[in-house]
């Protein structure tokens, strides 16, 4: 997350309104046998303006489910508020070109090679 900090345009993302949340706790499901069976850890946090819906429940701990599914449900807010504009579509981008200038790079780097070894070894192909 760091790399992106200074590219990245984080002033349209949206903020949460605890009214516009609608927070259920739910038992989990999935491995973890009586400890999951039993407890109600899973978070569903549903925005009422838009009706997302996010469920969450990669942790044990409720807090940190309720942490996790305020940050899914901001970003699903932004990428449908901002579309183009917002924090994922952006990232999105720079990867994009720091994969396109990697490999603009590595031909580079390829090309000189080539050439560095027809200067020294000529353009023979009866190497042996």
């Amino acid at each position: 997350w760091r790399m992106y900090s200074k590219s990245i345009d984080n002033s349209r993302v949206p903020v949460l309104q605890e009214d516009d949340l609608e927070e259920s706790f739910v038992r989990g499901s999935g491995p973890g046998g009586q400890s999951v069976a039993k407890t109600n850890n899973k978070v569903v946090l549903t925005h009422k303006p838009t009706g997302l819906v996010v469920q969450c429940h990669t942790s044990r701990s409720l807090f940190e489910n309720r942490r996790v599914a305020r940050q899914l449900l901001v970003a699903k807010l932004d990428q449908l508020i901002n579309g183009d504009q917002s924090v994922e579509a952006q990232r999105q981008r720079l990867d994009q070109r720091k994969q396109t200038e990697t490999a603009r790079r590595k031909m580079r780097l390829q090309a000189k090679k080539k050439a560095w070894k027809e200067r020294e070894f000529g353009n023979d192909g009866d190497r042996e």
